[in-house]
């Protein structure tokens, strides 16, 4: 007897190609946010360590991160939605664990809860030598049509 497989947590699948089209023009494009890999459970994407995401300090600036982190939570969460539904972000909490100067920082992004009116997702970023910069965790709140 073979086990059944789960169902699978994307229900309108994107590729990374269409990912980042539908980014252009808007703060994920200026910051250079890229997509990387929608797999079967998680959304990758990295973001730059430069001039436009650094603080006068020379490190990456906290917010940036966060902009990252609620870039790959609020776009999980659509990914998950029927027709009709949307996603808006409803709490966004970040630890900043190890300051970035240079490279990239590439965010993953799991779900923690994917219920009906709410959803969870917890995201680490990563610097280039693979080092936890930052944790955060994203609540969405899921609207109906005649909610939105």
């Amino acid at each position: 007897m073979s086990a059944s497989s789960p169902a699978p947590l994307f229900r309108r699948p994107l590729t990374v190609a269409e990912l980042d089209a539908l980014h252009v023009g808007t703060t994920v494009e200026h910051l250079g946010i890229e997509f990387v890999e929608v797999g079967p459970d998680r959304l990758v994407a990295r973001m730059p360590v430069d001039a436009r995401t650094k603080q006068p300090a020379g490190i990456l600036h906290g917010g940036a991160s966060v902009v990252l982190a609620e870039t790959l939570g609020s776009c999980a969460a659509s990914l998950c939605l029927p027709p009709g539904q949307r996603a808006v972000g409803l709490d966004i909490n970040a630890n900043h664990l190890r300051a970035a100067t240079q490279g990239w920082v590439t965010g993953e992004c799991r779900p923690v809860h994917i219920g009906r009116t709410t959803h969870v997702w917890q995201i680490e970023l990563r610097d280039d030598a693979g080092r936890l910069t930052c944790v955060s965790r994203i609540t969405m709140a899921i609207l109906d049509p005649q909610r939105a």
